[in-house]
């Protein structure tokens, strides 16, 4: 039986979940793929912390080259996450002629154009499932299960941490109050900005729309926008118009045109992304030979995530065992230019929440401002009266342009009785 040798560079949570979950289904795998995969090296920063897994000691070290100048091993898995140094020694690994395994969203989706590009260079293979939505096998289902069709629209639910801040505060809490509770619980980090501003998953689309449209996207291309301005009032409201509000991250291909969104939006509550809660993720798929498609599950966690990132080793594995390389390239720039429209030249229907005060006049100025930009009014209501305080308008907008909205935002801002910025939240159809 063939064995393929293994060297894993970073022994943290995920680390050691490939190595538990090896140690768990080695058996299994042998028989269904005919390989060993065996663990020659691995390499920590910290060798001596307990991880409660059997291992010899001896193929641990400090010193991530010796797995990466070990002619023995054959694929490399980075899992210590940044920048650098990991761009390196995925860079290096490649040119020494070792495949690699990676889960770094980040890197892939700011240094994504250059590693490639040395792998293809150097016919070697990179896999990255890990690195999008944890134990969904999301990127090979748009690399080979759906390589048949084009794929001209995705809506995804790719951040766990603000799904589950968003699922807390539909039960009423507040955004601090729930952000609290995901930290407390573990589903938020200490510094959660990259979830709650949307950059995690910004990175995530980086790579799902390179993959899908062929085009080699950057970070910049990405419009994003976070959930810590929303309120449980956002949320009660959106609710009264057959609504649910979710971080959602979409590509759209229009006449040969890409939209890429990063931002909170309303969803019908009949939309299959409307029930995706906690910290699950889900990817919603329109290819032309398929229709409409759903995936689901647990986008992050350690054993999910163990799970992507042993996938990927068990098929290059595969690939060394046939002696084949590149079977799947990591991503087919089919497109060398691309025109991705403005933000501003969006079309879409619009939730808008206004704080003024309650007299006579308010809304006839408010109606004036937004008929005068363009913005028909769908629906409109005032539950609260206070003349004291200020109190919400809520309004639901016909399609508008994002240009017309932002204007007229600005000038309703302006008004004397507005006591606090308007809330805008896209209505994604």
């Amino acid at each position: 039986m063939k064995v393929v040798n293994i060297g894993i560079i970073g022994f943290g949570n995920i680390g050691s979940g490939v190595v538990k979950l090896l140690n768990r289904n080695s058996s299994i795998l042998k028989k269904r793929v005919g390989i060993e995969i065996k663990v020659k090296k691995i390499a920590d920063i910290d060798i001596k912390k307990h991880r409660d897994i059997k291992i010899d000691k001896k193929i641990l070290t400090k010193d991530a080259r010796e797995i990466i100048d070990d002619p023995a091993i054959e694929i490399v898995v980075e899992l210590i996450g940044g920048i650098h140094p990991a761009k390196e020694y995925i860079i290096d690994s490649i040119k020494n002629g070792k495949a690699v395994v990676t889960a770094n969203k980040a890197l892939l989706a700011e240094e994504g154009k250059e590693i490639f590009k040395t792998a293809i260079n150097n016919n070697q293979d990179i896999y990255f499932e890990a690195s999008v939505c944890g134990g969904i096998p999301i990127i090979k289902i748009i690399r080979e299960g759906m390589i048949a069709n084009h794929i001209n629209y995705l809506a995804g639910i790719i951040n766990g941490t603000a799904n589950y801040i968003l699922s807390k505060m539909e039960k009423g809490l507040t955004f601090k109050q729930a952000l609290q509770d995901a930290q407390n619980k573990g589903v938020a980090e200490r510094n959660p900005s990259l979830d709650i501003e949307g950059t995690d998953a910004a990175h995530k689309l980086v790579i799902l729309g390179s993959l899908i449209f062929g085009i080699p996207l950057t970070l910049k291309d990405i419009y994003t926008e976070g959930i810590s301005s929303l309120t449980p009032l956002d949320i009660k409201f959106a609710q009264e118009f057959g609504y649910v509000i979710k971080l959602l991250a979409v590509a759209k291909e229009t006449s040969g045109n890409f939209q890429f969104r990063v931002q909170p939006a309303l969803i019908d509550t009949e939309h299959p992304l409307a029930t995706v809660k906690d910290v699950y993720n889900a990817v919603y798929l329109e290819g032309d030979a398929t229709g409409k498609l759903l995936f689901y599950g647990k986008g992050a966690g350690q054993m999910p995530t163990a799970s992507a990132v042993l996938n990927d080793i068990v098929d290059i594995a595969r690939n060394l065992h046939f002696k084949t390389r590149m079977r799947i390239p990591p991503i087919s720039y089919l497109k060398k230019s691309y025109k991705v429209m403005p933000v501003e030249q969006l079309k879409s229907s619009y939730y808008l929440r206004i704080m003024a005060v309650d007299k006579p006049g308010v809304l006839s100025k408010i109606s004036n401002i937004l008929g005068k930009n363009n913005i028909s009014i769908a629906s409109v209501f005032q539950k609260e009266r206070n003349k004291e305080e200020a109190v919400p308008i809520v309004m639901m907008t016909h399609e508008a342009t994002e240009k017309n909205i932002s204007m007229a935002i600005k000038k309703i801002d302006k008004l004397p009785f507005i006591k606090e910025n308007t809330v805008r939240i896209r209505v994604e159809e």
